[in-house]
């Protein structure tokens, strides 16, 4: 089995090329920061520095709505590769090919952000209060199924 979940923030904006053909594809790479839990060996790094690549229509999300600082969900699979360079050297990769996304945090939350934070499918959260709970007009306490 090969499944990868990962949160962390986008080190920088998407990059997002189209594939060529008829029918072309979008195809977004970034790099997700991902906290480390514990400090080995006094290492100074605390965050591992995650490639992630999304085709199609998550493609088109992350190009979108996906910017530097966004903290983001996702789960996919690891893919290793290799090319040559032009320098004739072969070059090892590895990338977690993006299956779902999702933003992990809302956007009040993230100040860098300067676009939408909510999912395909899912509508802005209404305005209220600002802590997420709609208002309930006073006297209809007793109409409540809970308490």
């Amino acid at each position: 089995m090969n499944k990868v979940i990962l949160m962390g923030r986008l080190t920088r904006d998407p990059e997002v090329r189209y594939s060529q053909g008829e029918s072309s594809m979008a195809i977004a790479r970034y790099t997700l920061a991902v906290d480390r839990r514990f400090n080995r060996n006094n290492d100074d790094q605390t965050a591992d520095f995650i490639g992630c690549v999304a085709f199609g229509r998550a493609g088109e999300f992350a190009e979108k709505y996906f910017r530097k600082g966004t903290k983001v969900a996702i789960t996919g699979r690891i893919q290793t590769g290799s090319y040559t360079n032009r320098d004739g050297v072969k070059v090892y990769t590895t990338d977690v090919v993006v299956e779902e996304q999702e933003f992990a945090e809302s956007k009040n939350s993230n100040a860098g952000s300067e676009r939408g934070s909510f999912g395909a499918g899912r509508a802005p959260e209404p305005s209220g209060a600002g802590d997420g709970f709609m208002n309930i007009p006073d006297g209809i306490d007793e109409e409540l199924p809970f308490n």
